[in-house]
């Protein structure tokens, strides 16, 4: 898998990607995303940021994500236990092609060792509760509830995990 910084000529391939999953996510009963969030306007601003990354498996889009220390206000529900030394996950998503591959889990560690390389000690991030594919995958590899956050969709845990 080759990883890189996504860039304005990456735009398509994401939104077209992020269709697919709506697509998936709605087969298992799981109205997380939609027309109005994600939008092709937040990954160009990801992209401005230099935050939003790609990782490519072949020729073929696999996965994108995003990490930041921006996040919602919403964050302060949470009872965090690894200070200020923090980077957030975000609008983190594998292709509906290349799921059930183990690739969730190999980007994720992927993404853990690109923030502790940038010198942080914990990652944070949010997942939807009526995600069970998204909610295994955290809470598999370390990630522990610290409380949550009630957005237009529903109900998010608040997640973090020291590096």
């Amino acid at each position: 898998m080759t990883y890189r910084l996504g860039t304005m000529q990456d735009l398509d391939g994401i939104c077209n990607l992020v269709k697919n999953a709506i697509v998936e996510m709605e087969k298992n009963d799981i109205y997380q995303w939609d027309e109005v969030y994600p939008a092709r306007y937040d990954f160009e601003e990801d992209i401005k940021k230099n935050s939003l990354f790609v990782a490519y498996e072949e020729d073929e889009l696999a996965v994108f994500y995003v990490i930041s220390d921006e996040s919602d206000e919403a964050y302060n529900n949470a009872k965090w236990c690894y200070g200020d030394s923090y980077y957030v996950l975000h609008r983190f998503c594998v292709s509906p092609n290349m799921q059930n591959k183990g690739i969730g889990k190999r980007v994720l560690l992927h993404i853990e060792e690109q923030i502790k390389d940038m010198g942080y000690k914990a990652v944070r991030l949010d997942t939807f509760t009526e995600n069970p594919f998204a909610q295994r995958l955290y809470r598999h590899n370390g990630y522990e509830a610290r409380g949550y956050a009630d957005w237009r969709k529903g109900r998010f845990d608040l997640m973090e995990k020291a590096l």
